[in-house]
Parts: structure tokens; sequence; C-alpha cells
């Protein structure tokens, strides 16, 4: 275990990774319709500037195990700050339709690795607040969210809207540079990635139940998030809004994610039973979606406000379940791996489907329905997370 002082820089250097993980996406849907107008891109078409990141995140999930032995976690993770910094710098010059989803596609990639390696590193060198620190990790990505869709808006009036999506570049370079410091000389400190210890079922996740619900939970749960992040914005324009006020609108929705997310951190510890909590956090992300669908003008504060405290719990909370499955580090990782890998597999879809009824329908309100149906399914599969459960599922 590594010290009090050394936990503490390792633990802001994984927030400063965090914040880096959603920018190359958040920005995109607030800068949607310029983007469709100066490429040609049809709905369909540019919903993959989302889908592809998100594929490439479960793709590379299931890598998790090689990229720890061959990298090893420090290494990994600058591999890749380094995709997402190129990635962004990138969109400067490579503006076509080609381009932008090459970009988001080295984006994803980069993503994919960091969200791979992290939760291993972040269970074996916080063995004891484990759950606290992937909470704020988590909180973190949601953050990094919330600046991107706040502000892109308005950096497109000031520079263009290549430059907007490019200027992501500059953060994600800076803590690349913080984290090779910080992890020079914290690497030595932290315990080795193999261990012989490994848990007591060997039996492959793909054959465990327990495994595929995990999978379907964080599938439906993160497939609300990207659909939120990739569309909400272009619904929004369509009813009249201007870009600047729909990228708030994201904004806030991101804001309210990373303070429920906190929240979420912060008292998680207190709830051995998470089935009440989940449940809860569910029911407003079932009321947001209402909103969408009955009244989105009148109720637009309620749906942000709903939506925002749904998915910014939900995420963390599906990760944190994910890893009180496990004890053993490592393979409390390939868990958090496979869940990833299946779960972002599932919700890349979910903007790409959108898309699809966008370009079908001129109208999103078919999508917020199929979301809607989906958070009622996660209802009914929460009763089977109880703690009891944990250890009868032996993962």
């Amino acid at each position: 275990m590594i010290s009090q002082r050394h936990s503490l820089f390792l633990a802001l250097a994984l927030i400063g990774v965090s914040l880096n993980l959603r920018p190359a996406l958040a920005s995109i849907s607030p800068l949607l319709d310029a983007i469709q107008a100066a490429t040609g891109m049809t709905h369909t078409t540019s919903s993959l500037l989302t889908t592809l990141p998100v594929l490439a995140m479960g793709f590379f999930a299931y890598f998790s195990k090689p990229l720890r032995h061959f990298f090893g976690e420090p290494k990994g993770i600058t591999l890749g700050l380094l995709l997402i910094t190129l990635a962004c710098l990138g969109r400067f010059q490579l503006v076509s339709t080609t381009g932008l989803l090459f970009t988001a596609l080295t984006a994803g990639i980069g993503i994919a690795i960091i969200q791979a390696l992290a939760p291993s590193l972040i269970k074996r060198s916080f063995p004891f607040q484990a759950d606290r620190v992937m909470g704020l990790y988590t909180t973190g990505i949601m953050g990094g969210a919330a600046i991107a869709a706040a502000s892109v808006a308005k950096l497109d009036l000031l520079s263009g809207w290549s430059n907007a999506l490019a200027i992501w570049a500059l953060p994600a370079f800076i803590s690349l540079l913080a984290w090779l410091v910080i992890t020079r000389k914290q690497i030595k400190s932290i315990p080795t990635t193999h261990s012989n210890n490994l848990s007591k079922s060997q039996t492959p996740f793909w054959k465990q139940r327990r495994a595929w619900e995990l999978v379907a939970f964080f599938g439906i749960g993160t497939g609300a998030y990207v659909l939120v992040l990739a569309w909400l914005p272009p619904f929004y324009t369509s009813l009249g809004f201007e870009a600047s006020q729909a990228g708030f609108l994201l904004g806030a929705v991101t804001i309210v994610e990373v303070l429920a997310g906190l929240t979420v951190s912060t008292f998680i510890h207190r709830f051995e039973d998470r089935r009440l909590l989940l449940i809860g956090v569910l029911l407003y992300l079932a009321l947001g979606m209402v909103c969408l669908l009955i009244a989105p003008v009148i109720l637009v504060y309620p749906a942000v406000l709903f939506i925002g405290i749904g998915i910014g719990s939900l995420f963390p909370l599906s990760l944190i379940l994910t890893l009180s499955h496990c004890k053993e580090p490592s393979r409390a990782g390939d868990l958090v791996a496979f869940v990833q890998g299946g779960g972002y597999i599932i919700a890349s879809f979910m903007p790409l489907l959108a898309g699809m009824i966008r370009d079908h329908f001129s109208d999103l309100a078919h999508a917020w329905g199929l979301m809607l149906i989906g958070t009622l399914l996660l209802i009914l599969l929460c009763w089977q997370f109880s703690p009891k459960s944990y250890q009868q599922a032996d993962l």
C-alpha cells in the first residue's frame, strides 16, 4: 500500500486524467448543427462521432489484462492521454467527415485504454477507499463533460467550430505532463499488477449470469448518458433554442451529474444494501425522460435536474457495484473491464439509433421513449443486487 502523501498525489492525478475523458465527445453535440452544415453529414452519420468512441471503449475494455501486462497501468494511461491529445489536436485541420470520424475513433481508443486500466489501479492502490476514489474518478469524467458542453458554443463564436473542438488538446497535454511527473515519483511505491492470489472462482465471466446482469445494467445506464450527451443539444436547437443555450443545458445536466456523483461518493459507504439507492436514482432518470416526452420546453429545467441526478448517480454506482463483487484487485479490474466492454458496446448503439430515428421521423421522441423503457427494466433488475448475492455470485 502506498503512503498517505503518495495516495493523495495519485488520487489528484487520476482526477486530472478523468477530466479529459469526455470533452472530445461532449464538445460535439452543441456544435452538431454547424458541423453538419459544414460537412453535409446526415443525422445517422453524425451520430458516429459519439458511437465510434463509445464502441472503442467497449472493444478495448476486453484488452485490459494484456494492456496491464504489456504496458503497466501508469504507462498505459500515459498512452491513452497522448492519443486523446493528438486526436483533439488533429481537429484543427481534419475537418472533413472522414477526418472527424478518424479523430473521434482515435480519442475513443485513448479513452478506452485509460478506462480499462484505471479501475484496477484504484482498487489496488486504495484498498480501503476504492469506492470513494472510484466515485471521484467517475465524477471527474462527468466534470470534464460539463466544462466542455457549457463552454464550447462560446468558443465557437470566438474562433470557429474546428478550433472549439481542438482546444481540448491543451488540458489533455497538461494532464499528460502532470501524470508523467507524479507517476515517475509514485510508481515505485505502487504494488505490482501481477498477482498469484486470484479470486476463488476462475470461471470465465462470460459463463456467469451475474457478470451479464452487470453488463446489462451498466450498458443501459450508460446508454442514457451517451444518448443525452449526443442528442440533447440538437434536440433543443430543433425546438428553437440557440446553440449556446442548448450547450448550456447539456452543461447544466453534467454539472448536476457532478454534484450527484460527489454526493454518492461521499455517502456510498453508509449503504450496505444499495438497491433502494439505485432504484431512487433510476426513478429520477425515468422522470427526466417523461419530461422530454410530454413537455420538453415547459419542463426543460425539471428535465435537466432529473436527468442529471439520475445519470450522475447511476454512473459511479454502476462501477462501485461492479467492484463490490471482487476483493482481489486484478480480478476486480478484469470484471470491470468485462462489464465496461459489453456495457459500452450496448451503449454505443443508442446515439446511432437516435440518429436513425431522427433521420426517419425528424424527431427524437421515440429515442426518449426507448430510454424510458430501458430505465424501467433497470429498476426491475436492481432487485437482483442484494449484498448477499455478491458472495453467491462468486465472481
